[in-house]
């Protein structure tokens, strides 16, 4: 397998030829993916593209990215709806790739792991949900380059994985593209041509894939099946400069692998990203059953990050995120509290102290009659009588 490169010319055309060149490559993914496309929906690794007359949007994309300092691995599920029966998916990567399934067991555990810990907070007067105003119980509300020998244009591997078509392309001349594409009759969307332009300028490689549900005719609805990337990376990216095309609100969580702590470098046109857990993760010895995220990451302890991000204006997304490691190693957890009614044995504390109230007025109200009464008598004793001893 080798590595796409594409060529730009030396002097006055080099823009024009790496325009044309990246429109080639583009319409070979359309090609390869066997329809014609349409303005495309984005999610945050690549560009979801439905056949015409059809729509796709990604609602929230959920990704495990595993990097020990050489390789970096992505698995990717996205929750998807609209009205396409298939839909094709454009994934810009730094280096040659493999494609495999993923293991959709591995967020559940990764979301055991991460869940936030349960507070209790009491609370001591009564509210609406408890005796005697409903009569119910508590209830908690928490919160290479090529060689000379390559062919022109070349599917350097196609795999079925499940729903996926996966298609890895390279191709070498620009011109020879050109004359094949525009004999097939195939087009391409400007939108995408010009967001994929800083990948082509890094010289990146593309991962193109066809998604199309096991029951023929049936819409993209719900949460696909995962993807496992695994590609050489010398820095910790997430590519997301694709989620600008989005039509709609993007939400990207992300759970973060390596030997320290990250963070993104920046917002790159979204909300504030917000950590949501952070600690030292050694699968083997953790209470939880761990046996995907010890596939993934051979076993080893490494520290877990999860990472929740809104981006309600997509347009404004501007890079990848590029993630660092923090200046601490600092564990961190969400909280989340549920309210619940101070009670002893079972009885709530307000009315134990209401009683008790009652119960300290009556005998200060008991002690106060003894004592008139004993005032009265002495009073009624007579002076002479009271001297006598």
């Amino acid at each position: 397998m080798r590595h796409t490169r594409v060529k730009r010319s030396v002097r006055g055309e080099g823009r024009a030829w790496t325009t044309r060149a990246l429109s080639l490559l583009l319409m070979l993914v359309s090609l390869q993916l066997g329809s014609l496309i349409s303005p495309a929906y984005a999610c945050g690794c690549g560009a979801m593209v439905p056949s015409r007359e059809s729509q796709v949007a990604v609602d929230r994309e959920t990704s495990v990215v595993d990097w020990d300092g050489r390789t970096e691995q992505i698995v990717m599920r996205l929750t998807v709806r609209g009205n396409a029966p298939e839909a094709a998916w454009i994934m810009p990567v730094p280096h040659r790739a493999t494609v495999e399934l993923g293991d959709p067991g591995l967020f559940s555990e990764l979301s055991v792991l991460t869940e936030p810990e349960l507070v209790t907070r009491h609370y001591f007067w009564p509210r609406s949900h408890d005796w005697p105003f409903s009569g119910s119980g508590n209830v908690g509300d928490g919160a290479a380059a090529p060689s000379a020998g390559a062919p022109a244009v070349e599917v350097v591997g196609r795999e079925r994985l499940g729903p996926f078509d996966v298609a890895r392309l390279a191709a070498t001349d620009p011109d020879a593209l050109q004359k094949w594409l525009s004999d097939n009759g195939f087009e391409l969307p400007d939108r995408l041509a010009t967001a994929l332009k800083p990948y082509v300028d890094q010289k990146w490689e593309y991962v193109a894939i066809r998604l199309a549900p096991r029951d023929t005719g049936n819409p993209l609805v719900g949460t696909l099946e995962p993807l496992r990337l695994r590609f050489a990376s010398e820095r910790l990216v997430y590519p997301m400069r694709l989620s600008k095309l989005a039509s709609t609100p993007q939400q990207l969580g992300l759970y973060v692998l390596a030997a320290h702590r990250m963070e993104p470098s920046g917002p790159i046109g979204g909300d504030a990203p917000e950590v949501t857990y952070a600690g030292r993760i050694d699968p083997r010895s953790v209470a939880e059953d761990t046996v995907y995220l010890e596939r993934l990451t051979g076993g080893k302890p490494v520290y877990l990050t999860a990472i929740e991000q809104s981006f309600p204006h997509p347009e404004r997304i501007d890079g990848d995120h590029e993630l660092r490691a923090a200046d601490a190693d600092t564990p961190y957890r969400r909280h989340v509290y549920e309210n619940e009614l101070l009670t002893v044995g079972g009885v709530p504390v307000w009315v134990l102290s209401l009683l008790g109230a009652v119960l300290v007025a009556v005998v200060a109200a008991v002690l106060l009659v003894l004592l008139v009464r004993r005032n009265r008598r002495l009073r009624t004793v007579p002076p002479a009588a009271a001297g006598v001893r």
